[in-house]
């Protein structure tokens, strides 16, 4: 009786070349997949990973929490920061969320005017901020002279004041990104059924009310998300304080993202500067906490 191996059955033989041909297959893709994803791995580790450990390393010195919390002008900057947040994120939502509405309007005017509104977001940041620097000036401003030209008396001293500077500097920031949340919301009201309106209608609801129980209740998660985004943004916004106060009077408008770099560059302790601005985490690391989980319970929604 002729007795046939596993090696001599052509059965086999033809099942064992097929899975040969994968194994080298897939093998090559995988030597193909990290080839390209080598670049992009050593990309991130150059210019996200090594740049914050070093900059965590900067910060570990305790010797300069100490110096950061001995400075007279740090606790005003905390203040200064909360404000900056409460404020400029808050009022800047709101009206985003409202003016929203009116460009909601049909119309080739509305179309106009939304364009219109959109340059300020699309002009660079520091040719309007220094801007909004010049028309404030206390001597030869555009807005005092408008004062003086209209009622023939002395403006307020807009950048002399800590008030007024802080303000001002608030004023600024949601002048800036006032339209870029307008657009956003804008876009958030288009998504909405438009037979969620018609049948508000139907039972005889006015204005205020589709607003209240159509448009909020189903914005509600868009605009939580959009003010934490805001607020992580705005925590460390640079340009705003920097090119409309300076930080003055009298280092009275300073903000930590501002500070940090005073004290890093001007003061010329890297180490000093770092502290200052990871002193910003125990407000960061809550708020990314949050968007996370209302990005993913808002997934889980949809």
């Amino acid at each position: 009786m002729a007795v046939t191996t596993m090696i001599d059955s052509p059965a086999v033989a033809t099942g064992a070349a097929p899975r040969a041909r994968r194994r080298g297959t897939f093998g090559a893709d995988k030597l193909w997949a990290l080839a390209f994803v080598t670049p992009y791995v050593a990309i991130f580790i150059a210019f996200v990973i090594y740049p914050v450990g070093y900059g965590l390393w900067l910060g570990s010195d305790p010797a300069s929490y100490r110096a950061l919390f001995g400075d007279p002008v740090y606790p005003r900057t905390v203040v200064n920061t909360l404000l900056y947040l409460l404020f400029g994120v808050n009022l800047k939502l709101l009206f985003a969320l409202l003016l929203s509405g009116f460009f909601m309007r049909k119309g080739w005017w509305t179309k106009f005017l939304l364009l219109v509104f959109m340059l300020p977001w699309a002009m660079p940041a520091l040719s309007s901020y220094l801007s909004i620097n010049w028309m404030l000036n206390g001597q030869w401003g555009l807005i005092n002279n408008l004062i003086w030209q209209v009622a023939q008396m002395d403006g307020p001293p807009w950048l002399d004041s800590p008030g007024f500077a802080l303000g001002s500097v608030i004023y600024g920031h949601i002048w800036k990104w006032l339209p870029f949340w307008t657009l956003i919301f804008l876009a958030g009201r288009m998504a909405v059924p438009v037979e969620l309106y018609e049948a508000a209608d139907v039972d005889g609801a006015s204005g205020i009310q589709k607003f209240t129980h159509v448009t909020l209740p189903l914005m509600a998660g868009m605009y939580l998300v959009c003010t934490m985004l805001s607020t992580i943004w705005a925590l460390g916004d640079f340009n705003a304080v920097r090119f409309i106060s300076g930080g003055g009077p009298a280092l009275s408008t300073h903000v930590l993202a501002t500070l940090g770099i005073r004290n890093a560059f001007e003061l010329g302790d890297p180490k000093l500067g770092m502290a200052t601005v990871l002193t910003a985490l125990p407000l960061l690391i809550p708020l990314v906490i949050l968007l996370m989980r209302q990005l993913r319970r808002s997934e889980v929604t949809i």
